[in-house]
């Protein structure tokens, strides 16, 4: 407990909780939102994480820092502590600066993904290789009312799921990505699919409107993925499915630059802290195995079991 106290007894250690309270971030990213030099920012992390207030994620080359450590203490006091943050001077500027990061990433991936749209499908599958997953994804996804497909792309897998609902809501960040989804689906005659502008943090749909959320090859591009998980539970029916394939980890950094990925991957305990912390259980998680260089890929189905308000960081176990 006192080294807690001795941890937390220092302004700027106070402002880097409180703005990685709001997500995961980089030394290089502290160092913007703080305004100080490396060396400082990460002395003041050693010394949080040294006590279990932070944790840090290695992806690749680089390194997140969390809210997420292991200090059973400031888990218990981090509610009332939370609140009296922004009593901070530098509160408000460090917030500012935070959404300054968080839309330069939303901005790079929507760049990205505008200037590749019309040769997207086969610009991927030869940078990145993955094995064949749409039976195994097709799977978990019930027979059903509506389904939302987040990061629609150029809607490759809507003929697969015209087959599970009658009605199809396609969401993406990119009009270009959109174009493309609307032309594939006036080619194969597709009905009861529509589209709609939006981005996978702040989706363009009402609450409890949805009974199976699908999220394709998209999550490892949100600049906030625990967000993500917050979002689907607003917009699912109770007992409503979120699915999603994606990257498992791997230590690839290229795809940073080349396609555009925040994030490398991700493990699974990690997918069900947040699944957990959002309102989620999780049901079945399938690995896909890749080969001759493909990337390994996973398969989550996961259940919205309430619709209760979740706290925000830090997660306790529930």
């Amino acid at each position: 407990m006192l080294d807690t106290f001795k941890a937390l007894a220092d302004n700027t250690r106070l402002r880097l909780v409180g703005v990685l309270s709001k997500g995961e971030f980089t030394v290089q990213e502290l160092t913007a939102v703080l305004a100080m030099g490396q060396s400082r920012v990460s002395r003041h992390l050693k010394i949080l994480s040294d006590v279990g207030i932070l944790s840090v994620k290695r992806q690749g080359t680089w390194a997140y820092y969390r809210l997420k450590g292991d200090n059973v203490f400031f888990l218990d006091i981090w509610p009332a502590m939370e609140s009296l943050l922004d009593g901070l001077v530098q509160r408000r500027q460090d917030l500012e600066r935070v959404s300054e990061i968080l839309e330069s990433r939303r901005r790079r991936s929507l760049e990205f993904f505008d200037r590749h749209a019309r040769q997207w499908d086969d610009f991927s599958r030869n940078l990145l290789s993955v094995p064949s997953y749409l039976e195994a994804l097709l799977n978990e996804i019930p027979l059903c009312r509506m389904i939302v497909e987040v990061g629609v792309g150029t809607g490759n897998v809507l003929s697969a799921l015209s087959h599970k609902a009658p009605r199809i809501v396609g969401v993406d960040h990119s009009p270009a990505m959109l174009d493309e989804a609307r032309s594939r689906v006036s080619q194969d005659g597709l009905a009861g699919v529509a589209f709609r502008l939006g981005e996978m943090s702040h989706l363009p749909v009402g609450d409890n409107e949805v009974d199976c959320l699908l999220l394709n090859m998209v999550l490892h591009h949100a600049a906030q993925p625990e967000r993500v998980f917050q979002e689907a539970c607003r917009i699912l029916v109770p007992g409503g499915r979120l699915v999603i394939a994606d990257l498992q980890r791997h230590d690839q950094d290229w795809v940073r630059e080349k396609l555009a990925d925040q994030w490398l991957g991700f493990e699974r305990t990690e997918l069900e802290g947040w699944l957990a912390g959002a309102g989620f259980s999780c049901v079945r998680f399938v690995s896909v195995s890749g080969a001759g260089g493909q990337q390994d890929v996973f398969i989550l189905a996961a259940d919205n079991i309430e619709k209760s308000q979740v706290s925000n960081l830090p997660n306790k176990e529930r």
